[in-house]
């Protein structure tokens, strides 16, 4: 067959995993082409006769020598063989192994499991490993499955599985494993997705987390229920409670390993009917803990959730009264400067619609009402963020100058000048809020396309850092002479036999865009 790189390094692995040794091989070449003739044995220098071994070894002969041919097209080939000797192994020790091999020997099949597998550890590790039953469904009919799913058939879907668990921990599984199902979906069909076709994928896991939350909440709640009874208002009426995504999430802007960033509002005081009774604060207190040990993340960053932007951070409550809520972020209350600019990404997703909607307006004349944004104590936060948490040297494509940060502050800035003239500026997307300004000329027709160019990119540049580490905090660029930057240029599209003039170019782009997002910053606000 035609030459691949790396056959006979894999397929030689292949056979050992299998117990079979190779006595001795021939070559021959014809331009192209090669003829490889293995002589083989197993342990003990005998034929390989019996008939599941004999299965075995076709199977090993025909994906190892299929997939060779797709290494090209891995970010890091490497890496991509290293697992597909694991990969390899799981398919032998499966029954139906020769029915799988159709399946897998499709073109668009191999191809995709090169880019998988030559991606990220915390895929293999986390998903495939795991849940590699769940693969081979995904790979049939991955061609008809789409990144984005309805809301309401994801709802629909997670309900039906829900209506045969029993138990409150059998719920838990059932919410937990949808949730990484359809995780991994998503994370595999964006594999193949071009950098600046990230915002459906951003849609795709902030729909997912919205459903897992809308459900766990009331998982949580009914489970409360049965202890300490419903949690009433003064008035006698049931206290609703609401849940509200802040940043990323707040702003359907997910990426890979984005935090889940809530605060959690409920009505009012009052106590529970139960024979139990606990104050309404207690209860949602309670409850809010419940929702956090009841989501698991398989590693840190990966649908975690994270309560930090709550009034008072780490030292206040987890969850808060409305009136609570009104006094603190009001002239006067609590509320820092930076807390009224988190407010900006601020939106309701579980819970009662009612109490989300209302906390939504209110946050609508707190953060937009107009009153002074002081630049100056703006620009020191910036300016303090660079020295504390970025070593001399280092770029960080997040906090560094001309990191998406810049694009991120920038807009919010504008919105809280502005928000309170036009109403169009009040919404937690970054890219709405760009063409917001825009329209409201705010920001040039031709500025307005270069920053969103550097915004995609920039947050595409995010997401190809944390799926190889499989890690939300560490978005420093490696070493633009190393490996890791090589394969950084491969997972950002840089395909191509010059790995160093490709890495080159990614380097030059990175350069470039940083660049725009830094003079849209500074061109606005000054310098930090």
């Amino acid at each position: 067959a035609r030459d691949t790189a790396a056959f006979l390094y894999s397929f030689s692995n292949a056979l050992s995993l299998q117990g079979i040794y190779i006595q001795k091989v021939t070559i021959e070449n014809f331009g192209s082409r090669v003829r490889d003739i293995l002589y083989i044995s197993n342990a003990r220098g005998e034929k390989i006769i019996e008939k599941e071994d004999q299965e075995a070894l076709k199977i090993s002969t025909v994906l190892t020598k299929q997939f060779t041919h797709f290494l090209a097209w891995s970010p890091d080939p490497g890496r991509s063989l290293r697992y597909f000797e694991q990969f390899l192994e799981l398919i032998l020790e499966k029954k139906t192994a020769a029915s799988l091999i159709p399946l897998v020997n499709r073109k668009e099949t191999l191809d995709l499991l090169a880019r998988l597998l030559g991606t990220s550890e915390f895929l293999w590790e986390d998903f495939l490993r795991l849940r590699f039953e769940n693969l081979f469904p995904l790979l049939r009919d991955f061609k008809k499955t789409p990144m984005t799913v309805p809301r309401e058939t994801l709802r629909k879907n997670l309900a039906a599985l829900l209506k045969k668990a029993g138990t409150y921990e059998d719920k838990k599984e059932a919410i937990n494993d949808f949730k990484d199902r359809e995780m991994f979906r998503i994370d595999l069909k964006h594999l193949r997705d071009r950098p600046e076709q990230l915002s459906r994928f951003s849609k795709a896991l902030s729909d997912l987390a919205d459903i897992v939350l809308e459900e766990t909440g009331q998982v949580c709640c009914q489970e409360l229920v049965k202890t300490y009874g419903r949690p009433l208002l003064e008035t006698g009426k049931v206290c609703p409670f609401s849940i509200f995504g802040l940043g990323k999430y707040g702003g359907r802007e997910m990426g890979f390993a984005s935090d889940i960033e809530l605060i959690v509002v409920f009505g009012g005081e009052g106590e529970t009917d139960g024979p139990n009774r606990i104050g309404n604060g207690e209860f949602f207190e309670r409850l809010t803990r419940e929702i956090l040990a009841f989501v698991t993340a398989r590693r840190e960053g990966i649908f975690h959730i994270d309560l930090r932007l709550r009034p008072y951070g780490e030292k206040g409550t987890l969850a808060s009264p409305f009136d609570f809520i009104r006094s603190y972020y009001s002239p006067g209350g609590g509320a820092a400067p930076f807390e009224r600019q988190a407010l900006t990404k601020l939106r309701w997703v579980a819970g009662d619609r009612t109490l989300g909607k209302k906390v939504e307006q209110f946050r609508n004349r707190f953060a937009f009402s107009g009153e002074p944004w002081d630049i100056p104590a703006a620009l020191e936060l910036r300016g303090r963020q660079i020295r504390e948490l970025i070593k001399p040297g280092a770029v960080n494509v997040k906090i560094s100058p001309g990191g998406v940060i810049d694009i991120e502050y920038a807009v919010q800035y504008l919105q809280l000048l502005h928000g309170h003239e036009y109403s169009d500026l009040r919404t937690p997307s970054t890219l709405k809020a760009l063409e917001a300004l825009r329209k409201r000329k705010f920001i040039s027709q031709k500025d307005s396309g270069k920053i969103r160019k550097a915004y995609i990119f920039l947050r595409a540049l995010i997401d190809a850092l944390r799926m190889v580490r499989g890690n939300a905090r560490d978005l420093i660029l490696p070493d633009k002479d190393s490996d890791d930057f090589k394969f950084l240029a491969r997972r950002m599209g840089y395909f191509g036999a010059e790995w160093n003039r490709e890495a080159a170019d990614l380097k030059k782009e990175i350069g470039q865009e940083m660049e725009v997002a830094h003079r849209f910053f500074i061109s606005h606000f000054g310098t930090y």
